[in-house]
């Protein structure tokens, strides 16, 4: 586990441009960090203390995981943060020990689950050292951080990721043969399929159509690719689309468990949208009826 502010190299989150005002509905840090004194101490000196604000559910964070998270960073007494990326559009992906790097915030996450939102105090130990990081954090600072964790993926799936991206952008170039290219696309077809599946694993549906959508574009009967495509559709309640991949994945192979049942759950959805629908139309046109009678 990487060290904490006192040492070389990168510590995370630092400081920067994307500091903000306090992000709305957060409680403001301008209160003496001292009212943590009785939440849980992580590190067994004080030095890592957690408040638990909503729970979380499944596992929790295993080392060297890759975590979707949104943070904010208080110095005592300033109700606004020094670091937040609350107001990012995206969030990407960031490794335990690569780009977080701030022992408290290692030690913290380590006990956190998916859903989980929790306030963190650290000691300047356990944070930004000694020299602190100026010019907005000052020597031997003691912060608190909030943080809520919206997804992680474990080790070896984060590895795996980071290796697809990777190996996705090498499979670009230009093929100098036919027999390379088929080769290429060979590759490219599986890497976009494990990336299609790595973003339903994060809940990031569009991002899982738009590969499995590209994998298509190389086989366009490859009934993976296509059950990749109704899965993410299904989850993005496009009905009409989910059916028209799944069913031509189903023609393609008939007799497979996954499409068979996914087809299932499928027309229990529609089923289920079609009532509510049908329920508040007649809510809607229940005061006219009652009135024309």
């Amino acid at each position: 586990m990487a060290g904490g502010g006192g040492a070389e190299g990168e510590v995370w989150p630092r400081p920067g441009p994307e500091s903000g005002p306090q992000p709305a509905g957060r409680a403001a840090a301008v209160f003496p960090f001292q009212w943590l004194s009785r939440a849980c101490d992580l590190s067994s000196d004080g030095g890592v203390r957690k408040e638990e604000l909503r729970p979380g559910s499944g596992q929790a964070i295993p080392p060297g995981a890759s975590l979707a998270v949104k943070y904010s960073g208080y110095l005592e007494h300033c109700d606004e943060p020094f670091c937040t990326n609350c107001y990012n559009k995206s969030l990407r992906l960031m490794k335990l020990g690569k780009d977080i790097t701030l022992l408290g915030l290692e030690i913290g996450l380590l006990t956190m689950k998916k859903g989980e939102v929790a306030r963190f105090v650290f000691t300047p130990d356990y944070a930004y050292g000694q020299q602190g990081c100026p010019p907005l954090i000052p020597p031997n600072a003691t912060v608190m951080f909030e943080v809520e964790v919206l997804d992680f993926l474990d080790s070896d799936e984060s590895d795996a990721f980071f290796e697809l991206t990777a190996a996705f952008s090498i499979l670009g170039r230009s093929p100098s043969s036919e027999a390379e290219q088929c080769q290429i696309d060979t590759s490219k077809l599986l890497v976009l399929l494990n990336l299609s599946l790595t973003y339903l694993k994060l809940e990031r549906p569009a991002q899982a159509l738009a590969y499995g959508e590209k994998a298509l574009e190389i086989d366009q009967k490859n009934a993976k690719a296509l059950f990749r495509c109704g899965q993410a559709c299904l989850c993005m309640t496009e009905y009409k689309k989910a059916r028209d991949f799944l069913v031509r994945a189903q023609h393609i192979q008939p007799f497979n468990h996954d499409i068979n049942n996914e087809l299932k759950k499928l027309a229990s959805c529609y089923r289920d949208y079609m009532e509510k629908e049908k329920e508040m139309c007649c809510r809607m046109f229940a005061p006219l009826n009652s009135s024309s009678g």
